[in-house]
Parts: C-alpha cells; sequence; structure tokens
C-alpha cells in the first residue's frame, strides 16, 4: 500500500531577521515529539523564510504604496483589475501582486517574497543536515491563485534535495502505452498536500511529509525545472 504521513508543526515565536530557521524546527519538533528522518520532506511556508532574510518592508496600507512594492518586485504586469495586477517577479513567478503580503505581518509592513527561494531551501537543508546528521529534501511554499480555477493553493517557490519534476516521458502506463507527455510537479503537489494541515491562522510554518518515493529524490530547482520557458508557453 501506497502512503505519506503529514505533520503540522507549530512555532509559538514571532520570526524575525537573522532568526535560525534549523534551530526554530528543532524547537518545533521537540514540542511535537518528532525527529527528523531520511526520507523526511520539510515545508516551509515562504512568509517565515522571508522574515528571517529581512524581507520585512514598510507599507502604509494604501493601495498606492502597494502598488508601489509590486511594482519594485515584478519584470512586467501581465494584468490588471482595478487593485489587482497579475505580474511575473523577479523570480520568474506569475502570481497576483509579485507576492507582496499584508497578512501575518505587524501593522505598517509587507512581506516580499525571498530573493532566491532555491538558495534559502538549500541553506536550510544543509542546517538541518549539519544539525540532525539526516538528508532530508526542502520545499518553500507560497499561496498562488491558478488560471480558470476558482480557489488558491500552495505551490512550491523553492526546493533542495528534490527533483522538482519527475519526467515520466517515455515509461510505461498500467496497460503498457509508452507515455508521452507525463512530467509530474512533483513540488508542486507536496506543497498542496502540506496546505492541507497547515493552518494560516494557528502559527503553523512548517510541517513534515513523511513516506514518499524514492523517486522524488535527487537535485533540481524550482526556478530552472518548474517555472515554464516563454518559447513553450502559449498563454503569455
Amino acid at each position: 500500500m501506497n502512503g505519506i504521513q503529514l505533520f503540522a508543526l507549530r512555532l509559538e515565536a514571532e520570526v524575525r531577521e537573522g532568526d535560525d530557521l534549523a534551530a526554530l524546527l528543532a524547537s518545533a519538533l521537540a514540542d511535537a515529539g518528532l525527529e527528523l528522518q531520511g526520507d523526511d520532506v520539510v515545508i516551509v511556508t515562504s512568509k517565515i523564510v522571508s522574515k528571517s532574510e529581512g524581507r520585512v518592508v514598510a507599507c502604509d496600507g494604501t493601495p498606492e504604496h502597494k502598488e508601489a512594492l509590486v511594482l519594485a518586485e515584478s519584470r512586467r504586469v501581465l494584468r490588471r483589475r482595478g487593485p489587482l495586477l497579475i505580474t511575473e517577479t523577479r523570480h520568474g513567478f506569475v502570481n497576483a501582486n509579485a507576492g507582496v503580503d499584508l497578512s501575518n505581518t505587524a501593522a505598517g509592513t509587507a512581506v516580499l517574497l525571498p530573493i532566491d527561494p532555491d538558495r534559502s531551501a538549500r541553506a536550510l537543508r544543509a542546517a538541518l543536515r549539519h544539525r540532525h546528521g539526516v538528508d532530508v529534501a526542502v520545499v518553500i511554499t507560497d499561496t498562488f491563485g491558478r488560471t480558470w480555477r476558482q480557489g488558491v493553493t500552495d505551490v512550491a517557490i523553492g526546493a533542495a534535495g528534490l527533483r522538482p519534476v519527475l519526467d515520466l516521458r517515455g515509461t510505461l502506463d498500467a496497460t503498457g502505452r509508452r507515455l508521452e507527455a507525463t512530467v509530474v510537479a512533483i513540488a508542486d503537489e507536496i506543497a498542496g498536500a502540506a496546505n492541507l494541515v497547515l493552518d494560516k491562522a494557528a502559527g503553523t510554518p512548517f510541517a513534515i511529509l513523511r513516506g514518499g518515493s524514492p523517486a522524488w529524490r535527487g537535485t533540481g530547482s524550482v526556478r530552472r525545472d518548474l517555472i515554464r520557458d516563454p518559447d513553450t508557453d502559449l498563454f503569455r
């Protein structure tokens, strides 16, 4: 039987610039009575990564100030409807308002996305290896909307120790037919699954996924492997 386990980890402390996320995770694990295992995937919300890296800026909450922050974080604006901007960020993400977030942050401030989420994931993975002696994978997540579908879901914006996509082209399906186009967004599926246990109002910025397939493990980056090349993008 195939199966996974997901554990949400509560964090009581407010994350601030310079905080050691590996130490905070260790404390959250101890509080939950858990220890990291070598096949674990550690999921971390981008907001605490951003806070620890000093990506919190002043924002008076006015539409004009927020738009200025959005534009500063964007390569270009793709669509606009009132105060909502759909932009391509400097990372290459296409999302609402360049990920500039005024929720779960102090009044008068906004949180920006990490400058390089893949690098952040690699750094946290290395710190966890040093602290716990195990090679876990790390996925950093953020909440995105989806074209043509209502609602939001979490997606991966950074990853380490994991293949962000699993290319199944050339393998056989259950009937023996050769797959020709199936490339699975493993990192996004992990992010979406973790969001089922991460409560945005309950202070649970970490999750542990246990029991994943060994086929997921490997090297890669969200920026290189998950963002579609403009030459193959039919919608931009």
